[in-house]
């Protein structure tokens, strides 16, 4: 665990070049349409009376709403300045899920693969051009996950990076709760690991692992107690409203409320749909298709169809590995997956979208690159595997591009057709 922890090059410039297309592809056209779609008409008027001091979308945290409205305060009441937040966030998140890979794994062609991948999923391209909570969330949860599996390569930098991953993680939370069955397992893996080691003395110890020389007492204050301040913290413009300004003394009966709010949303959707759909890819949500700007555009959420589904096998070797043979990098991913899929399964919210599948569907790419990776590395038949899966990701995501990206589609208000693999995606 000290100094190097692989002989493998670290990948970060690869990964950099790709995160920087990913900013370009998401930049191109990122002003279209020129006018609010899908749920920019919860999120963009939330910003706009957050900038007048008023109330708004009271159901979901405040940061990512107020990172919103700071890019029309400074730039202007424009679609481009609505959605520029979601496409930085979403980039600086798949450059900091690179470092989680790599770190994590100490392979370089897993985090190069895990890039890529993410990259051409489908959902987080889609959630990087539209102005929702999402981006701002996944990026900085991946930050701060990124910062944790640094601490635990790199002990000696363990109390600073814990405290960067602490306040990433709050801050992540404060855009969107999504986040918060993901942000516990690091605390949760030092508990274990240290009441596993030290029983009794497991407060205290500062030998051993997750991050030798903490201890779980001053672990517990940067992974616990620093991102609950930071959150709460996130609410301090509400505090100071001129009506319906927050308690900052009663956070209890706040989140009471939020829930309350939360859990009142009866009527269904159109594009309602639970987990094991999301797993199986087979329900879309059209965030656009109508004639704007000169022509008939689209924008459908939905998961790539080749990675998405070979990310299943990939998820049970990645189980199998893990238990059998050890793999930490892999049994982290899938613990990563399953918690934040979890918490969908048991969560009571009446209605709920595939667009909530955004970080199991990423943490489900790490795994599809470890498998790949593995193969890559053999001498048999099957090594030509991973290869012709990443040369038909990169077709599949070619072909969906139009449709995913509000491109001009020239056969007219038929075009989607092209693109209707499954009946339930229409």
């Amino acid at each position: 665990m000290q100094g190097r922890f692989t002989t493998q090059q670290d990948p970060a410039d690869w990964c950099g070049v790709i995160a920087v297309f990913f900013l370009a592809l998401a930049w191109w056209r990122l002003g279209i349409p020129s006018d609010i779609y899908f749920d920019e008409v919860h999120y963009v008027n939330a910003a706009r009376k957050l900038i007048e001091g008023v109330r708004a979308n009271p159901e979901h945290p405040l940061l990512a709403k107020e990172v919103i409205a700071a890019s029309i305060r400074w730039l202007g009441d424009k679609p481009l300045y609505w959605r520029l937040p979601s496409a930085f966030a979403g980039t600086i998140g798949l450059f900091a899920f690179s470092r989680l890979v790599w770190f994590t794994s100490g392979r370089r062609l897993a985090t190069i693969l895990a890039t890529l991948l993410l990259a051409t999923n489908f959902m987080w391209f889609v959630q990087s051009r539209i102005a929702m909570l999402d981006m701002v969330m996944a990026g900085l949860g991946m930050v701060g996950l990124w910062q944790f599996a640094a601490a635990m390569r790199k002990p000696g930098q363990g109390h600073w990076r814990l405290a960067l991953a602490g306040t990433a993680l709050g801050l992540a939370v404060a855009a969107k709760w999504s986040i918060v069955p993901a942000a516990m397992l690091p605390g949760l893996l030092f508990l274990a690991v240290r009441l596993r080691m030290h029983g009794p003395n497991f407060v205290t110890a500062t030998s051993g692992g997750p991050v030798p020389g903490v201890s779980l007492l001053e672990a517990g204050l940067w992974l616990g107690a620093l991102p609950m301040l930071v959150y709460w913290l996130t609410y301090w413009p509400a505090f100071f409203y001129a009506k319906q300004a927050i308690d900052p003394f009663d956070p209890i009966g706040w989140h009471q409320y939020m829930l309350r709010l939360q859990d009142s949303v009866m009527k269904p959707h159109p594009y309602r749909s639970v987990w094991y759909q999301w797993i199986g890819n087979i329900r879309a949500i059209w965030y656009l298709y109508r004639e704007t700007d000169g022509a008939w555009r689209g924008i459908v959420m939905v998961g790539n169809p080749l990675t998405m589904l070979a990310g299943l096998p990939a998820l049970a070797w990645g189980l199998w590995a893990g238990i059998r043979r050890g793999r930490g990098d892999a049994l982290a991913f899938a613990a990563l997956y399953a918690a934040s899929l979890g918490m969908w399964a048991v969560s009571g919210k009446p209605v709920q979208f595939y667009y909530h599948y955004l970080l199991p569907g990423a943490f489900l790419m790490a795994l599809l690159a470890l498998a790949l990776d593995e193969l890559w590395q053999r001498k048999d038949r099957w090594r030509w595997l991973p290869r012709g899966l990443l040369a038909a990701n990169i077709a599949v995501f070619v072909w969906f591009y139009p449709i995913i990206s509000a491109a001009p589609l020239h056969n007219g208000k038929a075009s989607f057709e092209q693109w209707m693999w499954l009946a339930s995606w229409r």
